[in-house]
C-alpha cells in the first residue's frame, strides 16, 4: 500500500505509543495517510532513537510493547491511517543487553549467532583468531590487569569477568582464554576484527546474507505486516549490507509472498553524482535525502558559489574547494577509524592476487596504497558488484575513482590501481575482497563527508547536509524540472524529505541561509566586519575565525522568528541550543578538539564566546546589528520555506513531514532536532484554520501549517494526480523568469498548476510581510498549454488564464505560493 503522505515520529521512553495514540486525531485532521515510525523493536535501555536494537524479535517494552502498539494501530485504522516502520537490518547493539551478542561472547564460534555478526574469526592477529576484540578498556590490557580492575566473580553458580560495572560471561578464571579479548578503546580502529556501524564501538554489523539471521530479524516484522498492523518498511542504511539488491528483493517476498509488490518499501540511500536507485532492487524509492538536496540547490543562486568560497578561504585559512577538503578528510578518517577493516580488505585482495597470474607480483604494501587512493577518490558511497554480476552502472564511478587515484598515487602504483579497477569491474574467482571494499567505501564516505568535511567547510552551511552534493552549490529551474521529470518516470513513489532526524540543520534554517546567496558580497562584507568586531569575545585568539564564521551563520539561520532582542531569557535558551550544536560541530570537525580527545580549553573558549555574544550581550552594537540583519532576511527565508514545502507536497513522490515541521523548523543537529514537539498548540491552530490571519502573523508558523493542510487535502481529493499523474514544466517568460518555478501535475481531466517564487529577496518590498508586491512581476507570465479558469486551493480565488497565459502579478496577490486546480481545459 503506497502512502499518500507520512508523518515521521521519533519514539523513545519519553514519547511512547500511548503518546502517539493521543495524536491520531491531529494526524488525521492534518491530512497524512501514514504514521512513519522510528524503530520499534527492543533497543538498549533508555535509547533515544531505537537504532541500537538488542532484540529484533519483540517490540520495545519501553515504548509500551506490542499491546500498546496494537492500540495505536487500531486508533490509526479507525481514522483511515496506516503505519510504516523503520527497520534496522544492518546492525545491533554490541552490548550485553543483546542476548545474541552476549551468547557470542560466551560461546565464541560455537554460538548459534556466531555467523549472524560480521566477525573475522580467522583474523591474522593470532591474539584475535577465533575471538572477538572488545575495545571496552580505558587503558591497555596489561595496565588494567596490573591495577586489578579485572576480577572473577560468581553469579548463580557461573563465573563472570568483572570490569567496573560490566560483567562478562567467562569460561573460567584465565583471562587469556575467553571467546573475546579485551582491549583499550583507543586501539579499536587498528585492531577490531568485526564490522562496526561506521566507527561506533557500540554497534556491531549483521550478515543479512546468512539465511537464519535474515529470518530471525525479519520474521517479526513480516508477522506485523501479515496481521495488517503495518503497510511497509523503511530500511536503515541499506548500503551497509553485503548485497542490497538481493536483500531488497528477498525482503519483499518475505513480507508478502503472495503479492510482493504490495508492501511499501523504501531504503535509506545516499544518491550522489546523478545516481538513481537501481530498478532491480525493486524498491519504491529512497527516504528522500536526494529530493532534499535538489530543492535546496534550487533555492541557492549558483553565481554565489565562487565569491562565497573565496571569502571562506580568506576568513578561515582553509581551502576554497570542497573536493580538497573531502579528500583530506577521507585520508584522515581511513587512518584513524578504518585501519582494521582496511587491513582486512588488503588481505582479501592479497589472497585474490595469488590466484590471478597477472597480479601475482603485487605486494601488500602496494595494495594498501592503491586501496587508500581508490577510497579517497570514490565519488559515490559504493559499487554493487556481486559474485555473478558487475553492474554497468558502476563503471563510471569506478572509472572516476581510478582516474583520481592515479592522479594522487605514486606513479609506480598505477598498474596496481588498474588491477583493482579490473577486479572491481569484472568477475573474479572470489568476491570476498570486492565485498569488503564495498562495505568499507560506504562508511568511509559517510564519516569523511557528512561527519567531518561538512563541519570543516563553511562556504554556506545550508549546502552541507545529509545526502547533499556540495560540489553543486545551486541549480536553475531547468535543472530542477529535469530532475523532477526523471523522478516522475523512475521514482514516482519515492519519499520526499526536507527534514529528518539526521539533518544537520532544520529545513527553514537552510531556507533562510539560502537567501544569503542572493547578495553574496553584502553577506561577505557583513560577516567579515562581525568577525573583526567580535575579537574581544575571544580568549587568547580562540575560537578560530573559521569557527566564528560558522557560528555566526548558525545564529543568522536559526534565530527564532519570535525571539526579540531584549528577551534575555529567550536569548539564554537559544544560546544553550547553540552551544550544544557548537560542541558537536567542533568535535566532528576534528581540527582543534574531537570526541576521542576533547580540548577543554578550546571548547571553553568557544562556549564563552557564545555566552558573551548572545547571553551577556557584551557587545550590544554587534548583537543589534546581527539581529537587524536577521530581521531583514527573515521574511525572504520564510518565503523560501513555504516554497520548499509546496514543492515537497506537489512534486512526484510521497511527501514526508518530520515531527514538528508543520510549523517553522529552525532546529539544529541532533539532539536539537529531536526536542519535544508542542502538538497541543498545533492541534489548536489547525482546528481554527484561517489563512488570512495566519499570513498576517506569519512568524508563529501557522501559515506553514495551513498551507500543508490545504495541500494534503488536495492530495486526498485527487490521489491519482499525484500517484499516476504527469509532471510538466511550465515555461516562465519575462524579466523575472528566473525568480519563479512552475509546473503542471495532470491526470485525465484533472490539472494542478504549481507556482512558487525563487530567490525571493529581490521580490520582497518589506521585511515585515511575506506578500510580494505584484508590480515586481511586471511583464513576467506563465505560458500554459490551455485556456482555463483556475481555482487557488489555498485562498479560494478564481483566476482565468487569457490565451493560455497567466501574468504572475495576478497569481501572487496574497499568499506568496500558489497551487491552482481545474478539472480540465475550457
Amino acid at each position: 500500500m503506497t502512502p499518500r503522505a507520512t508523518l515521521r515520529l521519533q519514539f523513545h521512553k519519553g514519547f511512547t505509543f500511548a503518546d502517539a495514540e493521543a495524536l491520531v486525531p491531529y494526524m488525521a485532521a492534518l491530512g497524512v495517510s501514514h504514521l512513519y515510525a522510528s524503530p520499534i523493536m527492543a533497543a538498549r535501555a533508555g535509547s533515544t532513537h531505537g537504532y541500537d536494537v538488542i532484540d529484533p524479535t519483540r517490540i520495545n517494552p519501553e515504548l509500551g510493547g506490542e499491546a500498546a502498539f496494537r492500540r495505536l494501530v487500531n486508533a490509526l485504522h479507525r481514522e483511515g491511517l496506516g503505519v510504516i516502520v523503520d527497520i534496522v537490518p544492518n546492525h545491533m547493539a554490541a552490548s550485553l543487553e543483546n542476548p545474541w551478542w552476549a551468547d557470542v561472547l560466551h560461546r565464541g564460534e560455537a554460538s548459534r549467532y556466531a555467523q549472524s555478526f560480521d566477525i573475522d574469526w580467522e583474523a591474522e592477529d593470532p591474539q584475535l583468531r577465533g575471538r572477538v576484540f572488545l575495545p571496552w578498556l580505558d587503558k591497555p590490557l596489561h595496565e588494567a590487569i596490573a591495577a586489578k580492575e579485572l576480577t572473577i566473580l560468581e553469579h548463580d553458580g557461573k563465573p563472570l569477568l568483572r570490569y567496573r560495572d560490566i560483567c562478562l560471561p567467562t569460561t573460567g578464571v584465565d583471562i587469556e582464554h575467553q571467546a573475546y579479548r579485551l582491549g583499550w578503546w583507543r586501539t579499536a580502529g587498528d585492531r577490531i576484527n568485526w564490522r562496526r556501524f561506521f566507527d561506533i564501538n557500540d554497534l556491531v554489523c549483521l550478515r543479512m546474507e546468512d539465511e537464519e539471521t535474515f529470518e530471525n530479524v525479519h520474521a517479526p516484522i513480516a508477522r506485523l505486516y501479515r496481521e495488517g498492523l503495518i503497510d511497509g518498511v523503511r530500511v536503515d542504511h541499506v548500503d551497509g549490507l553485503n548485497d542490497p539488491a538481493a536483500y531488497c528483493r528477498k525482503l519483499r517476498c518475505r513480507l508478502d509472498s503472495d503479492d510482493p509488490f504490495r508492501p511499501y518499501l523504501v531504503v535509506e540511500k545516499i544518491l550522489l553524482k546523478g545516481e538513481m536507485l537501481p530498478t532491480d532492487w525493486q524498491c519504491d524509492g529512497t527516504t528522500g535525502y536526494d529530493f532534499m538536496d535538489q530543492v535546496s540547490a534550487l533555492q541557492h543562486d549558483p553565481a554565489a558559489a565562487v565569491p562565497l568560497a573565496k571569502a571562506w578561504a580568506q576568513l578561515s585559512g582553509r581551502t576554497a574547494d570542497f573536493t580538497s577538503e573531502e579528500e583530506a578528510a577521507r585520508r584522515e578518517i581511513i587512518g584513524r577509524s578504518f585501519a582494521a577493516p582496511l587491513e582486512s580488505t588488503v588481505a582479501a585482495f592479497d589472497r585474490l592476487s595469488k590466484v590471478d597470474p597477472a597480479a601475482s607480483e603485487i605486494s601488500r604494501p602496494a595494495l594498501r596504497r592503491a586501496l587508500i587512493e581508490m577510497l579517497v577518490h570514490f565519488p559515490v558511497y559504493r559499487s554493487y558488484a556481486t559474485a555473478t554480476e558487475r553492474p554497468k552502472r558502476d563503471r563510471p564511478y569506478l572509472d572516476a575513482a581510478t582516474r583520481g587515484a592515479k592522479r594522487t598515487a605514486w606513479a609506480r602504483d598505477g598498474w596496481v590501481i588498474d588491477t583493482l579497477h579490473r577486479w572491481l569491474s569484472e568477475p573474479t574467482p572470489d568476491n570476498v575482497a570486492v565485498g569488503r571494499f564495498q562495505q568499507l567505501s560506504a562508511p568511509v564516505a559517510a564519516k569523511s563527508v557528512e561527519d567531518t568535511a561538512f563541519y570543516r567547510y563553511g562556504r554556506l552551511l545550508s549546502r552541507n547536509d545529509v545526502g547533499f552534493d556540495p560540489s553543486r552549490f545551486g541549480s536553475s529551474p531547468a535543472d530542477f524540472h529535469a530532475q523532477m521529470t526523471r523522478r516522475c518516470a523512475e521514482l514516482a513513489h519515492s519519499m520526499l524529505a526536507t527534514a529528518t532526524h539526521d539533518h544537520k540543520r532544520g529545513e527553514d534554517v537552510r531556507a533562510r541561509l539560502a537567501v544569503l546567496s542572493e547578495r553574496p558580497q553584502a553577506w561577505i562584507d557583513r560577516l567579515t566586519r562581525w568577525i573583526e568586531t567580535s575579537a574581544p569575545l575571544r580568549t587568547e585568539g580562540q575560537p578560530s575565525s573559521g569557527d566564528v564564521a560558522m557560528l555566526l551563520q548558525t545564529i543568522v539561520g536559526a534565530w527564532p522568528f519570535d525571539l526579540a532582542l531584549d528577551d534575555a531569557a529567550g536569548r539564554a535558551a537559544f544560546a544553550a541550543r547553540l552551544t550544544g550544536w557548537q560542541e558537536k560541530a567542533l568535535r566532528e570537525a576534528k581540527l582543534r578538539t574531537d570526541w576521542s580527545d576533547p580540548n577543554p580549553l578550546y571548547e571553553t573558549a568557544a562556549r564563552q564566546f557564545v555566552q558573551r555574544l548572545v547571553v551577556d550581550n557584551a557587545l550590544p552594537v554587534l548583537l543589534a546589528d546581527i539581529f537587524a540583519f536577521i530581521q531583514s532576511i527573515a521574511a525572504a527565508g520564510a518565503v523560501n520555506g513555504l516554497a520548499q514545502v509546496v514543492l515537497k507536497l506537489t512534486a512526484p513522490g510521497i511527501p514526508d513531514l518530520y515531527q514538528g515541521t508543520d510549523y517553522w523548523d529552525l532546529s539544529l543537529v541532533d539532539p536539537d532536532n529531536r526536542r519535544p514537539v508542542d502538538f497541543e498548540r498545533r492541534w489548536k491552530s489547525l482546528s481554527s484554520l484561517d489563512i488570512s490571519d495566519a499570513l498576517d502573523h506569519w512568524r508563529d508558523g501557522r501559515i506553514k501549517q495551513a498551507i500543508i493542510a490545504r495541500l494534503l487535502a488536495v492530495r486526498r481529493a485527487l490521489p491519482e494526480v499525484f500517484s499516476r499523474g504527469d509532471y510538466r514544466p511550465v515555461r516562465v517568460e519575462g524579466p523575472m523568469a528566473e525568480h519563479a518555478v512552475a509546473f503542471l501535475r495532470t491526470h485525465g481531466d484533472s490539472r494542478l498548476l504549481v507556482t512558487v517564487p525563487r530567490l525571493p529577496l529581490t521580490l520582497m518590498t518589506t521585511p515585515e510581510t511575506l506578500q510580494i508586491e505584484p508590480a515586481r512581476w511586471q511583464g513576467t507570465s506563465l505560458v500554459l498549454p490551455h485556456t482555463a479558469e483556475w481555482l487557488d486551493v489555498i485562498d479560494r480565488r478564481r483566476v482565468p488564464a487569457t490565451g493560455g497565459n497567466i501574468e504572475l502579478q495576478r497569481i501572487f496577490a496574497g499568499v506568496p505560493v500558489t497551487i491552482f486546480s481545474t478539472n480540465g481545459p475550457r
